[in-house]
């Protein structure tokens, strides 16, 4: 079986997407304090303010300075930012877009 290159790209991709997701899971665990919490129990998807992780605006404050302190990204827009925080998978996807500019 032979894998093309685009299929090549596409698994690295994914492999990339899944480390930086798990990545930051830890950082978000270890930024607010969420000593009960394993990186298993935080959905890719899952809304991180209110039903999901349950995080409130003191947190997502937090989060902001851990996209500037550990990816050098500053969010200026807060409705930008909302959307940013919304899971897990949209701050890697936001990360990983920035990265890639």
């Amino acid at each position: 079986m032979i894998i093309s290159t685009e299929e090549t790209k596409k698994g690295l991709t994914y492999n990339i997407m899944e480390a930086l997701k798990q990545q930051l899971k830890e950082q978000i665990i270890e930024a607010l304090n969420l000593q009960d919490t394993k990186p298993s129990d935080i959905d890719d998807n899952a809304p991180l303010f209110g039903e999901g992780l349950g995080l409130d605006s003191i947190d997502s404050l937090e989060l902001m300075v851990l996209l500037e302190r550990n990816y050098k990204i500053k969010v200026e827009d807060p409705r930008e930012g909302r959307k940013i925080l919304q899971s897990v998978q949209s701050m890697a996807e936001f990360i990983q877009s920035k990265q890639v500019a």
